[in-house]
C-alpha cells in the first residue's frame, strides 16, 4: 500500500466482465474503420494488457474490493447501468458511490433517469461522452443545457470528456473551449473535465484560472503520462482542481497506475488533495474510511 493514510477516492473505477467487448457495441458502430470493429475495446491500441477480463466462477465485486484494499482506495465511484454495480452498492454503500452516464439527444429520458437515479442511488455525479452520443452533442450544445440545470438543482457535478476521442471518432465536440460557454451560462455548475483534454491541456489550465467551478480528473492517462501543465498547474495555483481517477478495469490496472504514481512530481502538500480531499468536497462525498 503506497498512500495508506490519505483512504484513496478513485473517480473511474468499475468491475471486471466476462464479456466487456458486448459494452462497446454503440461505439464500434459509430466507427467506419475496419480496426475499430476488430476490438474488443475501441480504444485499445492506446494500452497494453487491458484487465477487463474475468473467469468463470469469479466476483468481480470482490476482485474489485481487494485491488482497492491492495492500494489503499477508500471509495470508487461506478458507472450505474448494469446489476453488478447495484449489487455492489447495495453490499458496500461505504466503499462505493454511484455516477450516472448520460446522452442528451433524448433531453426528457436524461433528466427523468438523473431524477430517479439520484432519489433510488443517491448520485453522486452524472458523466457524459460527447463524442460518443449518437448524433455527437458538442459540450456547449443547447441539449446539454437541462441536464446542467438539473445537476445545478440536485448539487452534483457533471463529468465530461475532454479534448481528443480514443475511439476513431471526430472529437471537436470535446474541444476544450466549448467547456468556457458552459461555466460563463452555468456558473454554479461544478465541471469535471475528464480524460485528458489533450492536446488543448493548456487552455484546460487557463479556463481552469477563470472559472471556480471547472475542474479536471485524471481518468484514463496512466500516471507517467500525466500532461505537464497539469502537473504544473496541481504544484502552484491549481492545488484544489486537479483529482484523481483511474480506468481500472477498462484500460488500466491499478498495479500499473500505483507503480507510476510515485514518480508523478507532485509537491508533498498535493497528494491529499489529489487523491481524496478535492474530490470529497466536489462530489459531495460523506466518508468514513
Amino acid at each position: 500500500m503506497i498512500f495508506p493514510d490519505i483512504g484513496v477516492v478513485d473517480l473511474m473505477i468499475g468491475f471486471p466482465d466476462a464479456n466487456a467487448r458486448k459494452k462497446y457495441e454503440s461505439l464500434r458502430g459509430l466507427a467506419k474503420d475496419a480496426g475499430s470493429q476488430a476490438m474488443d475495446f475501441p480504444a485499445e491500441y492506446m494500452f497494453k494488457d487491458v484487465p477487463n477480463r474475468l473467469d468463470e466462477g469469479e466476483d468481480p465485486i470482490n476482485i474489485t474490493l481487494e485491488a482497492m484494499d491492495q492500494y489503499g482506495i477508500a471509495i470508487g465511484l461506478v458507472g450505474l447501468g448494469n446489476e453488478v454495480t447495484v449489487t455492489a452498492l447495495e453490499r458496500h454503500p461505504d466503499r462505493f458511490k454511484a455516477a450516472l452516464e448520460v446522452d442528451p439527444n433524448n433531453i426528457g429520458v436524461a433528466v427523468q433517469s438523473i431524477r430517479r437515479a439520484h432519489t433510488e442511488y443517491d448520485i453522486k455525479a452524472v458523466t457524459t461522452f460527447p463524442a460518443g452520443c449518437n448524433p455527437q452533442v458538442p459540450v456547449s450544445d443547447r441539449r446539454y443545457y437541462p441536464i446542467y440545470q438539473t445537476c445545478v438543482d440536485l448539487d452534483i457535478p457533471l463529468v465530461a470528456n475532454a479534448g481528443i476521442a480514443g475511439p476513431r471518432v471526430p472529437s471537436d465536440c470535446q474541444n476544450v473551449m466549448h467547456f468556457d460557454q458552459v461555466c460563463y451560462d452555468f456558473p454554479d455548475l461544478r465541471l469535471v473535465m475528464r480524460h485528458g483534454a489533450e492536446p488543448w491541456e493548456d487552455l484546460a489550465v487557463k479556463l481552469m484560472l477563470k472559472w471556480p467551478g471547472l475542474y479536471y480528473m485524471t481518468s484514463a492517462f496512466a500516471p507517467k503520462y500525466y500532461p505537464r501543465a497539469i502537473v504544473d498547474y496541481a504544484n502552484t495555483r491549481g492545488a484544489d482542481k486537479i483529482m484523481y481517477a483511474g480506468y481500472y478495469p477498462m484500460g488500466l490496472s491499478l498495479d500499473r497506475i500505483f507503480s507510476e504514481l510515485p514518480s508523478v512530481p507532485f509537491r508533498d502538500n498535493v497528494w491529499p488533495l489529489f487523491l481524496r480531499e478535492n474530490a470529497v468536497r466536489v462530489f459531495n462525498l460523506e466518508v468514513t474510511t
